[in-house]
């Protein structure tokens, strides 16, 4: 992995990252720049730009303190949150989240997701589909090709769309370096579509990078200079052997690594003071535990869309993402329920809110569909650590931007948020609405394995009337 160092802080696992940065090189969070090329200089693709930001609340999120409230259930299924009225008249949310409650027109609320496996893995939120070999102690469900399982929704993209431009991955996953103890699934996991549409992984660099030593985002432009330390990565790996083997695609990559077109979407300094702390980037010291470090997130995948990026997912909870019995945070709430909502859904609501309207300053949320999820609800009773646990018979999604029609609700849960009473929404029905919006027709569209058999995107599913 070719790594560059920008300004920054140190992370909680005491490594300096000083914003790792990697454009180009071996293996680019699973996808080599090369093969990158490779694949697009085929396609010959590139021209349309509508693009999808996926946003995933590993460990599963508690749709009735949130989105789905039921003010008028006995108190140990209800809670201790309140709704708030939106700006639609008649749709009510949890008054943790005031900020979307005033961008409600442009959001679409869907409480009956059905679907769902009783399994710590946004496997499903990724790609669709349910079955999946053993991925972590996520265990192994029947069904999924056998030659390299189901591909995520942006290595789809990739494959059929490729990038805008050259250098510039079409499939950007933001994923933190600890991310999958809770995600199970890479979130830049390319499926049968194999390591060409992987997604690329800025933030989750393994031990085995190479650093391209000398060269910060803040030198990226000194074309002199990065190409001096690229001579000097060259004898490096020249002794090393690992540049045996070099052909004009490897060229090119190195070629890319003078562009600044991906560096410069990273740089959030680029972006305005006051617009950053909109987003909740105040700057200063990061925490080592805790704090909104992760709501860069949100800005980050605003600026990787408006650049060309075709899709970006990105994993959101209070940093760092890890498993809370490591000593990290997630969703998944089994103790402490409200505190842990308390902390944790106002920097989600201030995080969103500010992507929604950005976009939609910027004219680009009509082009822009985000989708907010993660993989089951939680329990409509509350269990005697205060907690809800998983409940996987029913849980709810967000969606916004994409040309949708927004400022509704589809479906509806029970008086105790138990399970969908009407318009039940399948993950699949949420997919085929998200392909149709990049121009992808999922039930028309049939891409192939390694081994040479066709798979459909999706089994019949259509994009939701209600919406398209």
């Amino acid at each position: 992995m070719l790594t560059i160092l920008g300004q920054g802080g140190r992370y909680c696992d005491g490594l300096t990252r000083r914003t790792f940065l990697r454009v180009g090189g071996l293996a680019l969070g699973g996808m080599s720049l090369p093969q990158m090329l490779r694949a697009e200089a085929a396609s010959g693709k590139g021209s349309s730009h509508k693009a999808i930001i996926m946003i995933l609340l590993p460990g599963g999120a508690p749709h009735q303190d949130m989105v789905d409230l039921k003010p008028d259930a006995p108190s140990e299924i209800r809670g201790e949150f309140k709704p708030i009225k939106t700006n639609v008249r008649g749709i009510e949310i949890s008054e943790l989240m005031p900020r979307l409650a005033t961008v409600m027109d442009k959001l679409a609320i869907v409480r009956s997701l059905v679907g769902a496996k009783d399994d710590h893995n946004i496997h499903q939120c990724l790609t669709g589909w349910e079955s999946h070999p053993q991925q972590d102690d996520s265990p192994l469900i029947p069904g999924f090709p056998v030659n390299g399982g189901w591909p995520s929704i942006g290595s789809v993209i990739s494959k059929v769309h490729g990038a805008t431009q050259p250098g510039l991955p079409p499939f950007v996953s933001l994923g933190s370096r600890n991310a999958t103890s809770m995600t199970r699934a890479s979130m830049g996991q390319p499926g049968y579509l194999g390591t060409p549409h992987a997604g690329f992984e800025p933030f989750g660099q393994s031990r085995a990078d190479m650093v391209l030593e000398g060269v910060t985002l803040e030198r990226l432009a000194d074309r002199r200079r990065l190409l001096a330390s690229i001579d000097r990565f060259r004898r490096d790996a020249d002794h090393s052997g690992a540049m045996d083997g070099l052909d004009a695609f490897t060229q090119q990559a190195f070629g890319v690594l003078t562009s600044s077109t991906l560096a410069q979407a990273f740089d959030l300094e680029q972006e305005d003071p006051k617009l950053r702390a909109r987003y909740g980037i105040t700057g200063g010291k990061v925490p080592a535990k805790g704090g909104p470090k992760l709501l860069e997130q949100f800005l980050i995948a605003r600026r990787l869309v408006e650049a060309g990026v075709r899709c970006v997912t990105l994993s959101f909870s209070r940093w760092p993402l890890e498993r809370e019995s490591r000593g990290g945070y997630n969703w998944d709430w089994h103790t402490d329920n409200f505190n842990k909502a308390r902390a944790t859904v106002p920097l989600l609501d201030q995080g969103l809110a500010a992507l929604i309207e950005d976009l939609d300053g910027r004219g680009l949320l009509d082009d822009v569909t985000v989708v907010v999820w993660g993989e089951f609800g939680r329990t409509p009773r509350i269990n005697a650590s205060a907690g809800r646990d998983h409940w996987p018979r029913v849980s709810s999604c967000i969606l916004a931007g994409g040309g949708m029609r927004t400022g509704q609700v589809i479906g509806a849960t029970n008086r105790l948020a138990e399970y969908a009473k009407d318009r039940p929404v399948h993950f699949r029905d949420v997919f085929a609405t998200l392909y149709h919006n990049v121009g992808i027709d999922a039930n028309a569209t049939a891409l192939t394995d390694r081994s040479g058999r066709s798979h459909y995107l999706v089994d019949n599913r259509e994009p939701l009337p209600e919406l398209v």
